[in-house]
């Protein structure tokens, strides 16, 4: 009969944009035939990893609903973001290398004359719907549009808090390319990027725009944005390489041992940005603790004399049973603990990871509800410490040479049941 359509068309038209696109094609077909796919779905190295809670559903409800805990999960003031942005970066970096923090896991690079954009989420909440979902903890350091020309984005996998549909739609306009792992490009297209602006990689392929060179490496996370997780979409790290600089942004991730081998072969970075948020023991596989996290820097770096580490993943939004401020305070401490440099910028201040000094505050503190007893005295990382990692982060790099080689708080809400990435 002329203008029927079946329950499953009826069911396509009310899916939500933001759902994106499953992949299709020779698109499918290149996933299938990729070494990290079998059984229909992409394999985690290390071994499967648990993508729900694990534990009853009584034990995550106890912690879930905790009156003395939840206040905790968000800022009882305003989070500090920084006013200048955005003539901080109309000026080029003196070091050739800068980072700026936007929030979550988003994060501007700029690195050797070439901008590169992690993870851009400006969206005010990391949802399919406009009007549900972990809603902005703070604001957007700066409009996206007055963020001016981006070579890449870069994308790490495509969850809602880091694949944010508003945002790739505004980008589409412009003429910047993508970087994104295999599969990912579907929703990218389906939202109006170009196939011939997509540059879709499997883990250990690499891509050169502009002077740089982008590649895929592993990470142990999962996928998915609809209704059904069909984990068809791969999830990735990312190495930038550049003529004088090169820099990690480990997307999502729980710890595995891979992050020698990444280390390895494409370290020591003068910079990592490492997932330290919405780490719970209820999913402890797919996304690290603070303590992960920097075990994972000195992996990556081969011990503490190189880069600092920028946490991110965390301040923006509330994603897990975590009080707000504890990824900030376990990275200082792990810092502390192991020697190591370590950026904490607030959420739009510029920094350049190989000068002299970087940002080493604990600025969360006077939005956050403190703990009983008060925060840790002492827990700031001095000016003279930061000095004196870059000191030897110095040495070593003339060592290195010399051997010929590189070796708003209120309005918030509670997480979902699920991590949202």
């Amino acid at each position: 009969m002329a203008g029927f359509r079946t329950l499953s068309s009826g069911l396509r038209a009310l899916r939500p944009g933001a759902f994106g696109a499953d992949p299709s094609g020779e698109r499918m077909a290149r996933i299938r035939r990729s070494p990290h796919f079998k059984d229909g779905v992409f394999q985690n190295p290390g071994g499967p990893a648990r993508t729900r809670p694990s534990g009853s559903t009584l034990d995550f409800a106890k912690v879930f609903f905790d009156k003395d805990t939840r206040p905790r999960r968000a800022p009882a003031g305003t989070v500090p973001v920084h006013s200048t942005t955005l003539a901080d970066i109309a000026r080029p970096p003196v070091t050739g290398l800068r980072l700026t923090w936007m929030g979550h896991s988003s994060v501007l690079a700029e690195i050797d004359g070439r901008r590169v954009l992690f993870d851009p989420v400006w969206g005010e909440r990391c949802s399919p719907f406009s009007f549900a979902g972990p809603k902005r903890l703070h604001p957007v350091p700066l409009p996206l549009a007055a963020l001016g020309p981006v070579d890449v984005v870069v994308i790490s996998h495509d969850h809602y808090d880091h694949l944010d549909m508003p945002t790739i739609k505004a980008l589409a306009g412009t003429d910047t390319l993508f970087a994104v792992p295999l599969g990912v490009g579907a929703h990218l297209e389906h939202w109006g990027v170009s196939a011939g602006r997509l540059r879709e990689l499997d883990w250990h392929e690499s891509t050169g725009i502009g002077g740089l060179t982008l590649t895929a490496t592993p990470a142990r996370h999962f996928c998915g944005r609809g209704l059904r997780n069909t984990q068809h979409t791969l999830w990735a790290s990312w190495v930038v390489t550049g003529e004088e600089h090169r820099i990690y942004h480990s997307g999502d991730t729980g710890y595995f041992d891979g992050f020698k081998e990444i280390g390895a072969e494409h370290g020591p970075f003068d910079a990592t940005m490492i997932q330290i948020g919405a780490y719970s023991d209820f999913w402890p596989d797919i996304h690290m603790t603070p303590e992960e996290g920097m075990r994972a820097h000195l992996d990556l770096q081969g011990g503490p004399q190189h880069g600092p580490m920028l946490p991110i993943h965390w301040a923006t939004f509330n994603l897990a049973t975590h009080p707000w401020a504890d990824p900030g305070e376990g990275t200082l401490a792990a810092a502390r603990a192991r020697g190591a440099g370590v950026a904490l910028p607030r959420p739009g201040e510029p920094f350049e990871p190989t000068a002299e000094t970087v940002p080493s505050e604990p600025w969360w503190r006077g939005a956050a509800l403190a703990p009983k007893g008060g925060f840790p005295a002492g827990e700031a990382l001095a000016d003279a410490a930061i000095k004196t990692a870059s000191d030897a982060a110095a040495l070593a790099q003339a060592d290195t040479v010399s051997d010929g080689g590189r070796g708003t708080g209120k309005d918030t809400e509670d997480p979902e049941a699920l991590p949202a990435g």
